[in-house]
């Protein structure tokens, strides 16, 4: 993009809609969770939108791209702002367009949801519970926050990974509507192999205004800890559990001590120092197999079921001590912790696991997820990392991928650093389509900008704003 944008006539033009100048809450509105990450938040505190325009129908997102389109100005379009990884800050200011309006269930069948975008997952799951008894196969550990839009343009997997696999995998999105920012914006409609274009894109190519997501039986599910004194035997432990085909799981969360001593306020009462602990999410028709599964074991020690157990502080759910909850609650009493997103996987996960922790120690603590891959057992790892410099950070990043492990690193705010370090062809040919300006969420793609970026350093957008 070379011509400076006109944020003034832009403002005018949409002063009809829902639109929000005010310093303070645009400010507010152009932050997601990049904090979770000091090596973002150095790079991003400063970032914000010129204005807020909150769309109430498909017709409204068409007219805000065509006038931002006509007036040259970027447009990054943000749900509930849950995400981690700086997906929704605005790097070249402009207009943020909040989805908030959008959030109707729009029809509920057997097997399948349609939805608009800024549907809370908790709210989704709610309806399609009351309509028909069913819920969503997948979400984020930010369900009671977290929007369904924002989850396909910006996770990956999440609650539900154990049995359903990632959220790219076939079945696990089954259409999505998207609209163009061009001269004059399209409304496409994708499924199967399209689907790919523009999920988990950031929102840089195309606006998402209608998803088609596959339903589950919903169940009250029972959330459960198990304790282990070694934590490679409880690794190995719910990798034969996950096997289990007759219990129905949808989570299952290996975490290291003494994390749950330090971070998990309500656990730590129960728990011995040096016990590790399994959270679980089991369907009730699956708890009598599940403690019969737990009994084989003489080193499972069931801590706490949420069905039986009454502690004088009850936990709540225990999907909100997994995923990016755990970094969450670990943030919460120690700020200056992070952490690192890993996957283990291939036959030899469990010595990989093994050799991180006979690397790092405690300066890595090892929090698993298990979930499906292509009918496999595999985990993902998002450890809590004691942070001291950039330079270490980048180290201990070097030392796992030397181990053979895959890391998708959350300190990176582009798609690719954050992903495998690789040029998306699908996404780039489609953003070369439908944002011909290169006015959606810019400074995202490097493949956009930069088509012969070597990754041998960290990207810096060039545009980036810079403190005033």
């Amino acid at each position: 993009m070379t011509t400076a944008p006109d944020i003034a006539a832009a403002k005018a033009e949409l002063d009809h809609l829902d639109i929000d100048t005010n310093p303070d809450t645009v400010r507010q509105k152009s932050r997601d969770f990049f904090w979770y990450s000091p090596v973002l938040k150095d790079r991003m505190d400063h970032l914000v939108a010129d204005f807020v325009v909150a769309p109430k129908s498909e017709d409204e997102i068409t007219e805000i791209l065509k006038a931002c389109f006509r007036h040259n100005v970027p447009v990054t379009t943000r749900g509930a702002g849950t995400g981690n990884y700086g997906q929704a800050m605005p790097m070249r200011g402009g207009c943020v367009m909040h989805l908030k309006h959008m959030a109707a269930v729009k029809d509920i069948q057997p097997g399948r949801v349609v939805v608009e975008p800024g549907c809370l997952l908790k709210d989704l799951d709610a309806a399609c519970k009351e309509h028909s008894g069913q819920e969503i196969r997948m979400f984020s550990s930010t369900w009671a926050t977290a929007s369904i839009g924002g989850f396909i343009a910006g996770g990956s997997g999440g609650v539900g990974s154990v049995h359903w696999g990632q959220l790219r995998d076939l079945g696990n999105i089954l259409r999505l509507r998207v609209v163009t920012m061009e001269e004059e914006p399209r409304i496409l409609e994708f499924q199967g192999e399209d689907l790919a274009r523009v999920s988990h894109a950031y929102g840089t190519n195309g606006i998402i205004t209608e998803v088609e997501m596959p339903l589950a039986p919903a169940y009250d599910w029972v959330g459960v800890g198990v304790t282990f004194d070694d934590f490679g035997h409880m690794t190995g432990f719910t990798e034969e559990l996950c096997k289990q085909d007759g219990i129905l799981l949808k989570l299952a969360t290996p975490i290291e001590a003494p994390i749950p001593q330090l971070y998990f306020q309500r656990f730590a009462p129960h728990m011995k120092d040096g016990q590790h602990l399994l959270l679980c999410m089991v369907a009730p028709h699956a708890m009598d197999a599940f403690t019969t599964f737990c009994a084989r074991d003489p080193e499972a020690d069931i801590l706490y079921r949420s069905d039986e157990t009454k502690w004088p502080r009850d936990p709540g759910h225990v999907f909100e001590y997994g995923w990016n909850h755990t970094t969450l609650r670990a943030l919460k009493v120690d700020p200056s912790i992070t952490y690192l997103q890993v996957r283990y996987g291939g036959d030899d996960m469990l010595e990989k696991i093994a050799a991180i922790r006979e690397e790092f120690g405690d300066e890595v603590l090892q929090h698993l997820e298990a979930i499906r891959e292509n009918g496999k057992v595999i985990f993902a790892c998002l450890p809590i990392v004691k942070f001291t410099t950039e330079e270490r950070l980048d180290e201990i990043v070097a030392k796992h991928e030397e181990l053979g492990c895959m890391v998708f690193n959350p300190h990176r705010y582009t798609l690719e650093e954050g992903g495998r370090q690789t040029v998306d062809d699908r996404q780039l040919r489609f953003k070369k389509e439908a944002d011909p300006k290169g006015l959606l969420n810019p400074g995202k793609m490097i493949s956009w900008d930069n088509p012969d970026w070597a990754y041998d350093e960290m990207y810096s957008y060039p545009h980036m704003k810079k403190p005033a």
